[in-house]
């Protein structure tokens, strides 16, 4: 069963109708510890600041249910847009601690006054898959919608997943062992996200 957690950020109703859309039927949206304990795959989705999500997760007490599913059961997460972010050890959006099972940061854009850029970063981009991986081909032309201020910066290396670029070329998904996070949004890009989607379902 994949749960999409609520923990009150986030497009659950559009992750939810994609999961659906692409015939996934064992898939649910819960905040409840003990439907979430069930769990054979998580999702993490979000948007809006990093500190609110931190916030809204601790007050919550899933994350020690988190911790154990993720790091002790592995059972695969995938964190989208501010859900991958929350996966890093810190933003320069606020002062809490993220989770901390990806050795990365979030920081702001800030691009080239020359360029003209608006950030935030919003509508569609190529990216570039740099290795093989269950999630997503990295043989194929794959694009996605974004919107979003703020990018993961890894500090090891390899757990940089993906990239696009916006002024500088960023990490638009990262993968460590079960843990996988994409900064842009699946559910609003068309088969591009159908496709991960559906590739995650079958992990």
């Amino acid at each position: 069963m994949i749960v999409i957690i609520d923990y009150g950020l986030g497009n659950l109703a559009s992750v939810l109708n994609m999961f659906k859309k692409i015939g996934v039927k064992d898939v649910t949206v819960s905040g409840n510890k003990e439907i979430i304990s069930k769990a054979t795959k998580l999702l993490l989705p979000g948007v809006g600041a990093f500190d609110a999500g931190m916030n809204n997760l601790t007050q919550s007490g899933l994350i020690p249910l988190l911790n154990q599913k993720v790091l002790q059961e592995k059972v695969p997460i995938l964190g989208i847009c501010l859900g991958m972010q929350l996966l890093t050890k810190r933003s320069e959006e606020g002062k809490n601690a993220g989770l901390g099972w990806i050795d990365a940061e979030t920081v702001k854009f800030n691009p080239d006054p020359s360029l003209k850029l608006k950030v935030p970063h919003m509508g569609w981009n190529y990216i570039q898959v740099k290795r093989q991986n269950p999630l997503i081909d990295s043989q194929s032309k794959n694009r996605f919608y974004f919107v979003h201020s703020y990018y993961v910066k890894c500090f090891d290396e390899s757990q940089s997943l993906a990239t696009s670029n916006f002024d500088i070329d960023f990490t638009c998904m990262v993968n460590k062992d079960n843990i996988f996070g994409a900064q842009f949004h699946p559910e609003k890009s068309l088969k591009f996200g159908m496709k991960v989607f559906e590739n995650f379902a079958k992990l």
